[in-house]
C-alpha cells in the first residue's frame, strides 16, 4: 500500500508532536525562568539547589527523565492519575527547564555589575532591578540558547513514544511496518521534522542579525539611564 494512504495517522502524530513541543516550551520555559533566578540568588541554600537540579538533569538522558515521571509520579502521588501525555510532558518540561535556567543563570551573570550598582543607587527594590533593569539587557544573551534548546526540544519529543504516547517518530515506524515502505516512512517524517524546526532555525538567525546590527549597545549605553528620564544623557567618555 502506498505510504499516502497513511498521510492522516501522520498528520494526528505530527499534531501530538506539536502539542509536546508547545507544552514543552511555554511550561518549560517558565519553570527555566524560576529556576535561573534562583541560581543567580543570593541566598545560598535556594542557589544550591537550583544548581543540584540543573546539574542532574542536564547529566541524565532524557529517556531516563521520561521513565522516571512515568512510573515515578503515580507512585509519589497515588491519589492522582497521569496520562502517558501528562507524563510525557511533564518530563520535557522538566528537561527544557534545566537548560532554560542555565540560559537565564549566564544572562543575568552577563548584566554588567555597574548596572546594578546604579539600579541600586536609584534606590530600586530587588524586583525592580530585576525587571527594569537585568532582564531587559539579559534577554539578549538569553534567547540564541533558548532557540537551541527549542531545536533540541523538537527532536527528543521523538522519546516520548517509551511512555506509550503515539509520535511522529512511532507513528513513522508503525507506518513503515504496516506499507512494507520503511524507508519512505521515515523520509517523511523527517521532512515533517524539518518543516518543524526551520521556522525556529530562521528565527534564531533572524535574531542574531538583529543583534549583530544593534552591536550589542546594552554594554555601552547603561538601561538603568533611561529609567531617569527621556532627556537623560549617557555619559560617552568624551569632553564636555
Amino acid at each position: 500500500m502506498s505510504i499516502f494512504h497513511y498521510t492522516d495517522s501522520l498528520l494526528r502524530a505530527a499534531v501530538m508532536t506539536l502539542k509536546l513541543c508547545a507544552f514543552g516550551a511555554v511550561a518549560g520555559t517558565a519553570w527555566g525562568l524560576v529556576v535561573g533566578l534562583l541560581r543567580a540568588s543570593s541566598f545560598r541554600p535556594l542557589r544550591w539547589l537550583a544548581a543540584l537540579y540543573t546539574s542532574v538533569l542536564r547529566g541524565v538522558p532524557i529517556l531516563i527523565v521520561l521513565l522516571f515521571t512515568y512510573y515515578g509520579l503515580p507512585l509519589a502521588m497515588p491519589n492522582l492519575r497521569f496520562s502517558a501525555y501528562i507524563c510525557g510532558a511533564i518530563g520535557l518540561t522538566l528537561f527544557v527547564g534545566a537548560y532554560v535556567a542555565e540560559a537565564v543563570r549566564g544572562g543575568l551573570e552577563s548584566v554588567p555589575t555597574g548596572q546594578t550598582e546604579a539600579a541600586q543607587a536609584l534606590g530600586l527594590s530587588n524586583f525592580q532591578r530585576l525587571r527594569l533593569v537585568m532582564l531587559p539587557q539579559a534577554v539578549r544573551v538569553i534567547v540564541p540558547p533558548w532557540i537551541g534548546i527549542l531545536l533540541a526540544l523538537v527532536k527528543e519529543t521523538s522519546l516520548v513514544s517509551v511512555v506509550g504516547l503515539v509520535e511522529l517518530t512511532r507513528a513513522g515506524r508503525v507506518v513503515g511496518q504496516e506499507s512494507n515502505n520503511t524507508l519512505a516512512a521515515f523520509a517523511l517524517v523527517a521532512l515533517v521534522y524539518f518543516v518543524i524546526c526551520w521556522p525556529i532555525g530562521q528565527f534564531g538567525r533572524w535574531y542574531e542579525h538583529r543583534l549583530a546590527a544593534s552591536g550589542l549597545r546594552t554594554v555601552h549605553e547603561p538601561a538603568v539611564s533611561n529609567l531617569l528620564g527621556e532627556d537623560a544623557e549617557v555619559p560617552t567618555g568624551g569632553a564636555a
